[in-house]
């Protein structure tokens, strides 16, 4: 549910109620004789609930301030509000209470542009006795229906607005409860009353709850680090989903809110790559759905190929009927290589090689896809080119139109082999190769697929290098196998893959640290000497904290810990500024233009990989690793932060505890 302070939604704005991408809700506005109240405080209370402080505006018959609202709101299993009168004048009021509720049942895709106009083909069948509005809504498979049950009911139908009359002296209190329920297809969706504090009921044997249950608890000197880790796990599990995917059941970590919550391939992968040293059971449970859903066929609408993973999951009106292509769409040119890189740090931290053996079939095809599918060059590098009129254009993690551009500010052509793509794809052959001298007993497969990675390494370097500007990685090649010469964060991958020589490493490290990269608030996506930098562009110059995680990590790999920590230490005091949460991401302006950083104006809200990054930073303060079968920890911890205490690390089926300071730590069994 998204609305605005007075948890009002008014016609025509982004907000409402969505499920499975359809809005049930495009208006839900409480007023009193027809004006809106006026907001003492508001805010959410916990993942599924919020809380509204109100009271009236100034009428001819009524001074403001004088009925005081209350609203208190839960969402899962659609929608439940009550909302409580308390009236404090001296004389006796009439007035009256009015709930405006709309539905427009938009598509996801058409919230926040125009869509089509269903109006003439919602179907209303209110009860008289202003006891329940019932909306519904079909086009031809596809159907949704909406109810809103008052109690009481209300004294008047308006429309479909429900009007209560009241007349209330000094002291005097009144309370209403509404119910919306959802039904989407055959789904059923039943609020129940609620109370703050109450838990919702939740399956524990998904992969999400146990991974919460059985989070390590932080101890830490710095207040911010604990804050932020708190504030993460939380909203981590808040974004739990439940789906269906050609008709099996899934439960995965949405990508974010409001406008992401579904399954996203790349955002699934990395969030279970940053969360993986707290508990598997996210990462496994990612890896066995993106796995099921494996390509094995090709279809140029879903931009599908034999062995690819999927990139995004929709199941409103315009998916359904095969208007837009994400049941599932394939249009990611990096996940395949990620799922692979997942698979392996999967298997490091817990020794599964059952589930190892069990996915080898599904790492072949993935490999497959990579050598034969994603060479769209012919010279060895993975890239994109959509093949459906729905489709991508970009299809690496800076998705946005624009978000691959030469340095002055043009359009590279299709298809476009991005660097990080590659970095990828080079740590997931090395992995994989793990697995082969492994569980999987193929040392044939082994060599070669480390040969294959040494080969491509050479060939990046040599291809990828820009010489100018004192040195630094193409964000790309575009059709013609031209460096896209823009400066961009996405360097940052490269050191986090291993893929960079070491003196190169330093260059790379000192660009991104660089006025023109490095914020103050952390490291833009773009350098602002590029023609297309903006610090409010999508990708053009915005700071991401997945991004900062990843190139942190990166730079301590190459024993850049003072880098690391200060970009660490920056996003730790932005997410100060936000409840320690970390959004999507934030404008790219530089500290001095500000005490804080501008939000970025349609940010998710958490979002899931933004809230996966202070659990990376964590793992990269502390050195936390799995080498050779074994927990390791090499902290770089500044004094400013002091010590760190993480108690019941999940690994190898046992719990252990690390303790850190400074330079030195140690792993000992839990209990």
């Amino acid at each position: 549910m998204f609305s605005n302070a007075a948890g009002d939604v008014p016609r025509g704005s982004i907000g409402g109620l969505v499920h499975d991408d359809t809005r049930f809700l495009d208006r839900w506005e409480l007023t009193i004789d027809d004006l809106p109240l006026l907001v003492l405080g508001s805010g959410t209370v916990d993942a599924f609930s919020a809380a509204f402080f109100l009271a009236n505006a100034a009428l001819p018959t009524l001074p403001a301030n004088r009925v005081g609202v209350r609203r208190q709101r839960f969402v899962g299993d659609g929608l439940y509000e009550r909302i409580e009168l308390r009236y404090f004048g001296i004389e006796p009021v009439e007035f009256r209470l009015r709930l405006l509720v709309g539905t427009d049942f938009a598509d996801l895709f058409e919230i926040k542009e125009s869509g089509r106009d269903r109006s003439t083909e919602i179907v209303r069948s209110h009860e008289p006795d202003g006891s329940l509005l019932c909306f519904a809504y079909r086009n031809g498979d596809y159907s949704a229906a909406v109810r809103v049950r008052a109690d009481p009911a209300a004294d008047e139908l308006d429309g479909d607005s429900l009007v209560w009359h009241l007349r209330m002296s000094r002291g005097q209190a009144w309370r209403c409860e509404l119910r919306v329920p959802l039904r989407c297809g055959d789904e059923d969706l039943i609020p129940v009353a609620r109370t703050f504090g109450d838990v919702f009921e939740r399956d524990t044997e998904d992969p999400s709850s146990r991974w919460l249950a059985a989070k390590p608890m932080l101890e830490a000197a710095s207040d911010r680090l604990v804050a932020a880790y708190r504030k993460s796990t939380a909203d981590l599990v808040s974004m739990r989903i439940e789906k269906r995917i050609r008709g099996e059941p899934v439960v995965l970590l949405a990508a974010g809110l409001p406008w992401f919550m579904t399954i996203f391939g790349r955002d699934s992968l990395i969030t279970s790559y940053q969360t993986v040293a707290l508990g598997p059971d996210v990462a496994r449970g990612a890896l066995l759905v993106l796995a099921a859903h494996q390509a094995r066929d090709h279809d140029d609408f879903t931009d599908r190929e034999p062995g690819k993973i999927f990139h995004e999951f929709r199941s409103g009106e315009l998916t359904q009927l095969g208007l837009k292509p994400y049941q599932p769409y394939y249009g990611g040119a990096d996940t395949t290589a990620l799922w692979l890189l997942l698979l392996s740090e999967y298997w490091r931290w817990t020794g599964d090689d059952g589930l190892a053996v069990e996915l080898r079939p599904n790492a072949e095809a993935a490999l497959r896809w990579i050598d034969e599918f994603g060479d769209l060059h012919g010279t060895g590098y993975v890239g994109y080119a959509t093949r459906s009129l729905e489709g991508l254009g970009n299809q690496c993690w800076r998705d946005s139109g624009d978000g691959v551009q030469f340095a002055d500010g043009t359009i590279p052509a299709l298809p476009i082999a991005t660097c990080e793509t590659q970095g990828y794809t080079y740590d997931a052959k090395l992995r994989i190769a793990e697995l082969a001298d492994g569980p999987w007993r193929d040392p044939a497969l082994a060599r070669r697929l480390r040969a294959e990675a040494a080969a491509l390494r050479d060939r990046f370097n040599r291809d990828f290098w820009v010489p100018e500007r004192g040195g630094y990685y193409a964000v790309g090649l575009d059709g013609d196998g031209r460096q896209i010469d823009s400066m961009t964060s996405n360097m940052g991958h490269l050191l986090w893959s291993g893929i960079v020589p070491p003196d190169r490493a330093q260059l790379v490290a000192d660009q991104l640290m660089s006025d023109q990269m490095f914020s103050g608030w952390g490291v833009r996506t773009l350098c602002t000497d590029d023609r297309g930098y903006n610090p409010i562009g999508y990708h053009l110059g915005t700071v991401w904290p997945h991004d900062n995680a990843i190139i942190a990590a990166g730079l301590a790999r190459y024993g850049r810990h003072d880098d690391a920590y200060r970009i660490i230490a920056a996003m730790l005091e932005a997410s100060s500024y936000s409840e320690h949460r970390l959004p999507e991401a934030f404008s790219g302006y530089d500290r001095t233009f500000g005490r804080r950083p501008v939000p970025y104006p349609t940010a998710c809200n958490p979002q899931a990989w933004a809230s996966g990054a202070p659990l990376l930073f964590l793992r990269t303060l502390l050195g936390l690793d799995v080498v050779d079968g074994r927990l390791v920890v090499e902290p770089h911890l500044p004094d400013a932060l002091g010590g760190v205490r993480l108690l019941g690390v999940p690994a190898f089926g046992r719990r252990w505890n690390i303790q850190a300071e400074g330079t030195h730590g140690e792993v000992l069994p839990a209990g």
